[in-house]
């Protein structure tokens, strides 16, 4: 037999057919090989959701590469990833090939692994399957939703708001969610209280306790609310006598976490590593497609995109073993420990995260992962093995120590058997809020107690705190929205859109993230309300299963749909009211958002086009501008910082007289010289929107603009002087050709 296997990424390629050796050849789809056409019309609802595909410009070189090799093969052997998008794959580069001919008497068989492992792979060849079109069906109808929902709202952004905006099925819930808490916030009103905390001392052990009871009644958190009666208090505790009324202690057990699943994984490296989803997603794809160690070709985890918490027997009977060698047998349970994954719709036949050996230590591996690399394979590596281990014991203790009418309370608790605590604590959002890992010396009842100090503590009671990364996530996840392997992109899409901006790494949404969600909110409120959102994707769920078909569930959601986009169509544009009358005609002035931020208007528009820039906080004048240390090239005088509608730039001080203007930093020179002219330079610069472009030196002669960076290396296809770097949602960085219709690309390092 002589056989084509597809697989998506070139690096799983080339592991792959070193695996398989002779008879088969193995070539990389790069993801996706058809799209929607970019216009509207790729979905037709009135055709009955009819949809048109069309082949991705740079994928047609691979698809001929593949159309070729199956001339000299029997059998295709589809390789894809094993979620939806993967089946997806499969399906279209099946499609294409029949299409062409190219699979008339040909054998199709479609494989999946969880791991890329020699035995996982030749075990996957020894067992093949056909094309699951149940979860090709749940990707179409998903693609259509998000395909309907964004070519539908995003003009009417455009028209009702300003251009350049776009709404999205899940990202718009995800701006929702941010936009309000951001309210919550905002109209959070806080509420004083006070604590009286004390310094306590037993045989010249320090350790704190708190006044938990005043004259026979328990406080409560609000019992004490002004400074006077507090310092009172305090005062009142300094003065007094105390020894331990009573003392509890109890034996409690702290089970380990299940090993990773996409969002755990997400939410964990964004807590204790700072990675962003995005970036999580794409060192964790570098650890599955795999490295070479020891001049073999290995994969280092197992497939990152899964909502499965189960572990293989193979992998525990292997954990169980170097638990055992490296820890001893108290860390060793007594069976292995099953987790049971909660989500209805998890694949079971998927595993959860894990390293494909767990023999290959993050210590072995530092020779041959980079920085970030090692970070995330010790905490998967670290994670799946103390799911495996004894539970910890911890001897929790509290104490009253009484004098007459008052009670102090303290709390803590002692590590009385480490176990999976030894490998593994799991993060948290809020550290340092809990005390109940506070360290009490050993008390006993009648045993006099010192109080070196007393305070009284002011406290505010505090709104949720803005999502980070970490808990929009948790959030998504815990409403069922979307799906863990879109969290990643739907996160960095909100960003780069500019509806967010991250502070301190918590999510804040801007003027236009407010606006546009208010707009969604107030002419398309059930389809950006979470719940709903919700139960699409059970229903797109149930259509992964065959328990239902894909186009009932776009008609279903397409009809009220189609209703409020006709009223949205006809209703005002969203404005904000103010007091101001305009100066022109009278009527009252308005706040709208346009191009580049919020700005005045007037109502009577079109017929009175009156407009201005908002006025400073509280009609404070605008800051003076800030002189540099620059000159004016035309007249000599000094140069100033500036603020346009475009940013910040520098005009010369003597404007008007002198009009000349110069960019607030000068353009970098990356020194690859232009092709088309063969005189200037590309230098980096920055567009009016922000966005990073390159163009070259001698413009306007030259008008030689790219989008993605320029590399200084000849293209090995077709020899080009110089290549690309961009970024693609599935397999991150690639150098591309410059050259069109050359489709010549290679992976790249972070």
């Amino acid at each position: 037999m002589s056989a084509v296997v597809v697989v998506e990424s070139p690096a799983k390629a080339k592991t792959i057919e070193k695996y398989l050796g002779k008879g088969y050849k193995v070539l990389a789809s790069y993801g996706h090989v058809r799209a929607f056409p970019k216009k509207d019309g790729s979905v037709d609802p009135e055709n009955d959701f009819a949809i048109k595909y069309q082949v991705i410009d740079d994928k047609k070189k691979r698809l001929d590469a593949i159309d070729k090799a199956m001339k000299r093969a029997d059998t295709l052997i589809l390789a894809s990833d094993l979620d939806r998008e993967g089946e997806a794959i499969a399906w279209h580069v099946a499609e294409v090939l029949r299409e062409r001919g190219s699979l008339k008497d040909k054998q199709i068989q479609r494989i999946t692994f969880n791991e890329i492992t020699k035995k996982a792979i030749s075990e996957a060849v020894e067992n093949p399957t056909e094309i699951d079109m149940k979860m090709v069906d749940a990707q179409q109808a998903r693609s259509a939703l998000d395909y309907l929902v964004g070519f539908t709202l995003s003009p009417l952004l455009w028209r009702k708001i300003r251009s350049g905006l776009s709404a999205g099925r899940v990202q718009s819930v995800a701006l929702r969610l941010i936009c309000e808490r951001e309210e919550l916030i905002k109209a959070f009103k806080p509420k004083e209280f006070w604590t009286i905390d004390n310094e306590c001392s037993v045989r010249d052990e320090g350790f704190q306790a708190q006044l938990h009871e005043v004259d026979g009644k328990a406080l409560t958190k609000f019992s004490i609310t002004d400074g006077v009666t507090a310092k009172v208090m305090a005062r009142r505790v300094a003065k007094a006598s105390f020894k331990v009324s009573d003392v509890q202690k109890k034996q409690a057990k702290q089970q380990p976490q299940p090993p990773f699943i996409t969002t755990t994984l997400q939410m964990d490296a964004s807590r204790k590593l700072g990675f962003t989803a995005r970036k999580t997603m794409q060192v964790a794809q570098k650890l599955y497609e795999g490295i070479e160690v020891d001049g073999e070709p290995v994969g280092l985890i197992t497939y990152m995109r899964t909502d499965s918490v189960t572990l293989s027997e193979d992998s525990l009977a292997e954990m169980r073993s170097h638990i055992s060698d490296a820890y001893g047998n108290d860390y060793l349970p007594d069976k292995p420990r099953r987790f049971k994954t909660k989500s209805k719709n998890a694949q079971e036949a998927h595993e959860a995260i894990r390293p494909s050996s767990i023999l290959r230590t993050p210590d072995a591996m530092k020779s041959v992962l980079d920085a970030d690399a090692l970070k995330l394979y010790s905490l998967i590596w670290k994670r799946a093995l103390a799911s495996q281990m004894s539970p910890a014991v911890l001897d929790q203790v509290r104490a009253d120590i009484s004098s007459g009418d008052l009670t102090l309370k303290a709390t803590g608790s002692t590590l009385a058997f480490a176990g999976f605590r030894k490998l593994y604590i799991v993060g948290t959002d809020e550290p340092g809020k809990d005390d109940k890992d506070r360290l009490l010396p050993a008390l006993e009842v009648g045993d006099a107690i010192s109080i070196k100090d007393s305070n009284a503590k002011q406290h505010f009671t505090e709104p949720k705190p803005r999502f980070s990364e970490a808990t929009l996530v948790k959030e998504l996840e815990a409403n069922g929205i979307g799906r863990p392997s879109t969290y990643a992109s739907i996160l960095n899409v909100l960003v780069v859109r500019e509806y967010v901006e991250l502070d301190k790494k918590r999510f804040i949404p801007t003027d236009t993230g407010d606006w546009v969600n208010k707009f969604l909110v107030s002419s398309f409120g059930e389809i950006v309300d979470p719940t709903f959102t919700a139960s699409v994707e059970d229903k797109l769920d149930a259509v992964a299963r065959g328990d239902s078909g894909w186009k009932p569930v776009l008609r279903e959601f397409w009809a009220p749909f189609k209703v409020a986009v006709d009223l949205a169509a006809v209703a005002e544009r969203p404005s904000e009211a103010t007091d101001e009358k305009c100066t022109e005609c009278g009527k009252p002035m308005a706040i709208k958002l346009g191009r580049y931020g919020k700005f005045m208007a007037c109502t009577g528009y079109p017929e009175c086009k009156q407009a201005k820039p908002i006025p400073g906080k509280e009609g404070e004048e605008a800051a003076e501008p800030e002189m540099t240390d620059h000159k004016c090239e035309k007249c000599g005088e000094g140069m100033v910082i500036k603020v346009g509608r475009f940013g910040k730039f520098l005009g010369c001080s003597a404007y008007p007289d002198c009009k000349n203007i110069q960019p607030l930093e000068k353009p970098k020179d990356t020194e690859i010289p232009c092709p088309q002219c063969s005189k200037g330079t590309f230098l980096e610069k920055k567009s009016r929107r922000g966005k990073v472009f390159y163009s070259c030196s001698c413009y306007p002669k030259c008008k030689n603009a790219l989008w993605n960076e320029p590399i200084n290396k000849a293209c090995p296809e077709c020899k080009a002087p110089f290549v690309t770097k961009k970024e693609t949602k599935r397999h991150g960085k690639q150098n591309v050709c410059a050259t069109e219709g050359c489709g010549w690309k290679e992976q790249v390092e972070d």
